[in-house]
């Protein structure tokens, strides 16, 4: 019978410190994965250098530092190389949030927490067409108003979820307007009209 010790597991080798080389490797993976912005790209490569430190930092036995890291140089190097594109991010989230069902307000809210500058958020804020769309897309998919399967509750049933489905428009960002004139509407079609009435406006 082997009594003898048990083979040690060898420690996980903990990352090598960050050097402007593996930092513009890190931001051209990341690139290269993700549609990005230049705010999200900033805050991954914090991160990271809070994770693995800088090379030669605080080390005494180093023999010289790496130049400290310069962010916002690389950051904007990927934007004029064209890796990162605030503009073309903001076009295609903005689309991307409108046709899952998501009002203006919750667009511009994503926008921001991506980094997106207001003028830019302000370029790809939708039109009355493009936000009625978007609360028709929610309500089909959520079965709101006259988009409800079987027959439609009565008195304080009907309250009580015409209620909460008010409180779901306006939590994915439609104004309490838009979000009252789906939930009223007696028939889909209504709301076909509806939209295709600000489409018209739009474009006379």
């Amino acid at each position: 019978m082997d009594h003898g010790k048990r083979p040690q597991k060898a420690r996980a080798r903990s990352p090598r410190p960050l050097d402007p080389a593996r930092l513009e490797e890190l931001a051209l993976a990341y690139v290269a994965r993700f549609a990005t912005t230049a705010g999200k790209l900033r805050t991954y490569l914090k991160r990271k250098l809070r994770e693995r430190g800088w090379a030669g930092e605080g080390d005494p036995e180093a023999e010289e530092d790496a130049p400290p890291p310069d962010l916002e140089a690389l950051i904007e190097r990927f934007v004029a190389h064209g890796y990162v594109d605030d503009a073309g991010y903001a076009r295609m989230r903005s689309a991307d949030l409108l046709r899952r069902g998501y009002g203006a307000r919750r667009v511009s809210q994503q926008l921001m927490q991506a980094g997106i500058a207001e003028d830019l958020r302000a370029d790809v804020a939708p039109e009355e067409a493009e936000r009625r769309a978007a609360a028709l897309a929610l309500a089909r998919k959520r079965r709101f108003g006259p988009f409800a399967a079987g027959q439609a509750p009565t008195g304080e049933d009907a309250h009580k979820i015409r209620e909460k489905q008010l409180a779901a428009m306006v939590r994915a960002g439609h104004d309490f307007d838009h979000a009252r004139r789906v939930l009223d509407a007696s028939a889909p079609d209504d709301l076909a009209q509806w939209v295709a009435e600000a489409r018209e406006d739009y474009q006379e």
